[in-house]
């Protein structure tokens, strides 16, 4: 994580979802269950910000999204947003939705792991924010809609064009991003919008076992592969080539690098240091 913070400090807490960390799991709980974790502008507000502040945490190296009760999210919430949105001229319409696609771009971009557990519905914004994490483990009960177009929007939100096809095919995400049919846990898991389906009371024990396996593995690794797979997604072979040579390059003379070939050599389990 980058040291380099200046004046400003960290955020000790936010008001609009549960945050906790421990053991270098951090965990943002959705806590809007009455609603099915629906969006606000102020959730998507604090989710952008933390994204920004997190990879310059030095105790944090995976983070778990998840929501209380029966819902994962919802999307954004009818009343609070949707109703607001429709008073709005198009500069606020143009900086919320700016807004909500930096939340994306800050899962994407975040150096550490992102785990989605989700634990039911997972609907409009709800299911992009599990899209774009780099693991999905779903209980049984859960279920993704894509239904932007079922507001009359377009299917294509929150990068949700981009990433979908990359996850699970051209022809499967027009059906789901135009369609905004119910997919449910086991339908996720044979097109690979599901990462894991486990029973809905093992979902923590899941996501918490995957969470700290990365958290106790080779961190600095980790973020190197999951830059790369976000980054080589636009380029050419020969610029991938390059890349992956210079970041292999920079990894060989990593501390855990060399930890590896110690824990070889005596025959023991490699201590990485993320370093």
């Amino acid at each position: 994580m980058s040291p380099f913070r200046a004046s400003a400090g960290f955020t000790q807490s936010w008001d609009h979802f549960d945050f906790s960390v421990a053991d270098g799991v951090a965990t943002v709980t959705f806590d809007r269950p009455d609603r099915l974790n629906a969006l606000t502008f102020d959730v998507y507000a604090d989710l952008r910000d933390l994204l920004s502040e997190l990879p310059h945490r030095d105790d944090v190296s995976v983070l778990v999204i998840t929501g209380k009760g029966r819902g994962f999210c919802s999307g954004g919430d009818v009343d609070d947003i949707i109703g607001e949105l429709l008073e709005m001229d198009a500069r606020s319409l143009l900086d919320f939705t700016r807004m909500t696609g930096a939340v994306v771009e800050g899962i994407r971009q975040a150096p550490i792991p992102v785990i989605a557990a989700v634990n039911g519905v997972a609907a409009g914004a709800g299911a992009v924010i599990a899209l774009a994490s780099d693991f999905r483990v779903l209980a049984r009960s859960a279920r993704f809609h894509f239904l932007f177009t079922k507001v009359g929007l377009a299917g294509a939100d929150m990068g949700s064009a981009y990433l979908l096809p990359r996850v699970v095919g051209l022809g499967r995400a027009t059906e789901l991003l135009m369609l905004g049919e119910r997919v449910d846990a086991d339908r996720a898991l044979e097109i690979g919008l599901a990462s894991q389906v486990v029973d809905d009371d093992a979902l923590a024990e899941a996501a918490g076992a995957l969470a700290r396996r990365l958290a106790e593995g080779p961190t600095f690794a980790y973020a190197a592969t999951k830059k790369l797979l976000t980054a080589e997604q636009d380029m050419s072979l020969s610029a991938a080539l390059e890349m992956e040579a210079v970041t292999q390059a920079l990894l060989m003379t990593t501390e855990d690098h060399a930890e590896f070939h110690r824990a070889f050599k005596e025959k023991r389990e490699p201590r990485w240091r993320g370093r």
